[in-house]
């Protein structure tokens, strides 16, 4: 049996969806979500349906739907449909995480260590307004076992624990799981700065050290202050080297 025109146009439309149109079914699909129309855990309407009622070809919703899936905003069930993910952060960002590891370059590294220095001390200063006295222990203890690291590998180990540690007592989800992704690109720096500079151990501690004290008097500012002091630390030494 010949193809029919229409059916003939869908298999062009297979062949080639132009990338503005996949972009403008994104746009609907998150406008849908946004608005609230679709909720974390709902599941989208039959494909046929949903590319009718939003004016858009089938293929070119199916193209957007991946494209929403690969970055964790629609979760695709085989056999079950399509639903909204929960959302979360740790969902969410795990696309930038996968981005930043195909980023590992010296210029990348330094890149990720600014942003770091812009957001570590915001989430320094949160906490030093929010946090109690076991979190203060935890820190604590982190620094002492950090002081007592047998090896750098050990010591960077302790390091990304105690960063995440006052990321946690920030109290923002959002932003203790952007500044977790953001450490993983930086781990070969910190180990390869404790390696070749002679105090940077030492230094590390008494920096870790402040921080705490700073944030155990809750004193946002200088708690923002020797966080600055920290991360630059690390960004300059990285910077004397290129």
């Amino acid at each position: 049996m010949p193809h029919t025109d229409s059916q003939t146009s869908e298999v062009y439309d297979e062949l080639r969806v132009p990338v503005a149109v996949t972009d403008d079914a994104i746009l609907r699909v998150k406008e849908m979500i946004v608005s609230g129309e679709l909720k974390p855990g709902d599941r989208l309407p039959r494909e046929a349906d949903l590319a009718e009622r939003l004016g858009l070809s089938r293929n070119s919703l199916r193209e957007a739907v991946k494209a929403l899936s690969l970055v964790r905003v629609l979760d695709v069930r085989q056999g079950d449909g399509t639903y909204v993910s929960s959302l979360r952060a740790d969902d969410l960002l795990g696309a930038l995480s996968f981005v930043l590891d195909l980023h590992r370059g010296e210029d990348s590294v330094l890149e990720v260590l600014q942003v770091r220095r812009i957001l570590e001390p915001a989430a320094a200063a949160m906490a030093a307004q929010r946090i109690d006295p076991d979190e203060v222990v935890k820190l604590r203890t982190l620094c002492d076992a950090a002081e007592s690291a047998k090896s750098v590998e050990e010591l960077v180990e302790h390091d990304l624990e105690f960063h995440r540690a006052i990321a946690q007592c920030s109290g923002n989800a959002y932003l203790a799981q952007l500044l977790d992704t953001l450490a993983g690109p930086t781990v070969r720096v910190r180990i390869w700065r404790g390696i070749t500079q002679s105090n940077a151990v030492d230094r590390t501690v008494a920096e870790h050290r402040a921080i705490v004290d700073a944030l155990a008097a809750h004193q946002p500012e200088l708690a923002r202050s020797w966080s600055t002091v920290h991360v630059a630390g690390v960004e300059q030494w990285l910077s004397d080297l290129a």
